[in-house]
């Protein structure tokens, strides 16, 4: 059997599996309805869903989504409870994880006699230099691979098994906003800490709340180099001076936009205001302020001037920023692109950046007008939108009922399709628009997980069989062997 025909079969297995749910389209009105409520506010609709979603009601649902912690997510927890080093503080994992195999590098590196090698700056050994297989990994190594691995696991578990997809999509939508990559140093032992207390306790309250939880967190003060930034010739510092790669990103991707009118002084000016934000990474410290490597004197930031000093200095311009009506339309149009389309009405931009502004930026009140609005349920948002390769892997093991035993692989095929979890490089996160996931190399990938998925062939998943593919496995058909 040719190729091109075991993966139309393997599609053909995988549509019948969907079938359920796209049979669904077909009947009352309300029905397709329901799937798009459901594909867009979670991972997609499992074997049961559109009929259990039907019973309670839309917008009873939507309600219900909009407060998770009443939903009950038992199940979900005793799933997490395996992986080991989820729960565990950055001290602990600097000091049993990460950094007996930093300093394994160190030795090997020293015994090979590159140990007078360039060295970067303390704690940025990269953690991933010992993942591209060119020597055997020692039992250092291998334990340090397990607290991104436990991460990646435990993504992929909340986003096919949580009760509370609402609040999973959204924390994967703000830490993608607050985008930290953990393959770079120290940012990998606080990554976790990072998601679960500075993202996922916010994705619902008030945006000012989360903006100073990401400006203070250990895993953003490391990956954008602030820890670093100081006034020029403090006694102590790491480094020459002033370092303005997070006060660039704070304006341009955090909260105004790269049109949100401001200027390089503004960015110089915040700058100045966050030194001395800081860190030790190699002893997995949480935030510091070092007044003695702060900048003082009066700084203007946006037409406001700054006076209190010290650690308020960066308060104040969180204060600014976080209130700017740039940062409402910025943010509200974020988000109607990430619900609604890759080019969402002007018209419910402008009422979710009202609704931002007249709330103090209340997330839930944002997030409810742009998943009730008229734009949001309109039939060309319809399947206006492409899955990004975690949406797709997601939805189809969702669709499938599909087992997870071990989600390791699921994260390797997720690399496979060009969004490996938490080490998205750049500050701006993976793209929300079709076109970053819509070319030929992106769709042979897609491609080759529904022919495995099909096949039951996907390591650590299991899928149940429906009666069309037992009977083509009774039958020997070479697109079901096992490989």
């Amino acid at each position: 059997m040719s190729i091109r025909l075991i993966a139309l079969v393997a599609l053909l297995a995988l549509h019948a599996a969907l079938s359920p749910h796209l049979r669904a389209t077909s009947g009352p009105s309300d029905h397709g309805e329901i799937l798009h409520v459901l594909n867009r506010l979670s991972y997609g609709p499992r074997p049961g869903d559109v009929e259990r979603v039907s019973a309670m009601g839309v917008q009873r649902w939507i309600e219900a989504q909009l407060t998770p912690a009443k939903i009950d997510n038992a199940a979900l927890e005793r799933k997490l409870t395996r992986l080991e080093t989820l729960a565990l503080d950055a001290r602990t994992l600097q000091r049993d994880y990460l950094g007996p195999a930093m300093a394994e590098r160190r030795r090997r590196q020293a015994a090979e006699g590159t140990g007078g090698a360039p060295r970067s700056p303390e704690g940025t050994d990269n953690a991933d230099s010992d993942m591209r297989g060119r020597t055997p990994a020692s039992a250092a190594q291998r334990k340090s691979r397990q607290v991104l691995a436990d991460l990646e696991e435990a993504k992929l578990l909340r986003a096919v098994y949580s009760e509370r997809q609402l609040e999973e999509i959204l924390v994967d939508f703000w830490f993608n906003h607050f985008n930290v990559n953990a393959g770079k140093g120290a940012t990998r032992n606080y990554v976790g800490d990072y998601e679960r207390e500075a993202i996922r306790p916010h994705v619902l309250g008030r945006f000012r709340d989360m903006l100073g939880a990401t400006a203070k967190h250990p895993a953003m003060l490391f990956y954008l180099d602030n820890w670093l930034s100081s006034t020029p010739g403090a006694p102590g510092a790491r480094s020459s001076g002033l370092n303005e790669n997070y006060a660039r990103e704070l304006l341009e991707l955090h909260t105004l936009g790269v049109d949100g009118g401001y200027a390089q002084q503004d960015i110089v000016n915040v700058a100045k205001a966050f030194t001395g934000w800081t860190l030790q990474p190699r002893q997995g410290s949480g935030f510091i302020f070092a007044a003695n490597r702060h900048e003082r004197g009066a700084k203007v930031v946006l037409g406001h001037t700054l006076r209190a000093g010290g650690v308020d200095d960066g308060e104040q311009v969180l204060d600014i920023v976080a209130a700017h009506p740039s940062t409402a339309r910025h943010l509200a149009t974020k988000l109607a692109i990430r619900f609604v389309s890759d080019t969402p009405p002007a018209g419910l931009i402008d009422r979710a950046a009202a609704k931002f502004t007249a709330t103090s930026g209340d997330l839930r009140e944002v997030v409810k007008l742009i998943v009730t609005s008229p734009e949001f349920m309109a039939a060309d948002a319809s399947r206006a939108k492409v899955k990004t390769p975690l949406e797709y892997v997601a939805s189809a093991l969702r669709a499938t009922g599909a087992d997870i035993r071990n989600a390791v692989p699921l994260a390797r095929a997720l690399r496979d399709m060009g969004m490996p979890l938490y080490l998205c490089q750049p500050p701006t996160g993976y793209d929300e628009t079709a076109a970053t996931w819509v070319n030929a190399g992106a769709l042979v990938s897609r491609m080759n997980f529904a022919v495995d998925l099909s096949k039951n062939a996907v390591r650590g998943v299991r899928v149940p069989l429906t009666e069309e593919q037992t009977l083509a496995m009774k039958i020997g058909a070479p697109e079901f062997q096992r490989q």
